[in-house]
């Protein structure tokens, strides 16, 4: 597990590669990111879920 010392340490070293400018559009872009990932995983769980009640429907008849 990372101290609170490695984790200062980090980022620090971003800043100094990117720039404190460039970090605040790099922590939105992951953002966008993540939620967008997120986003995905809910749809293919909702339409497997759809998907598994037309062939439940299917086989009943």
């Amino acid at each position: 597990m990372l101290s609170e010392t490695h984790i200062i340490l980090v980022v620090l070293l971003i800043a100094l590669i990117f720039g404190a400018k460039k970090l605040p559009e790099i922590g939105a872009g992951l953002g966008k990111g993540i939620k967008n990932f997120k986003s995905s995983i809910k749809d293919a769980k909702e339409n497997e879920e759809e998907h598994e009640k037309i062939e439940n429907k299917e086989n009943k008849q």
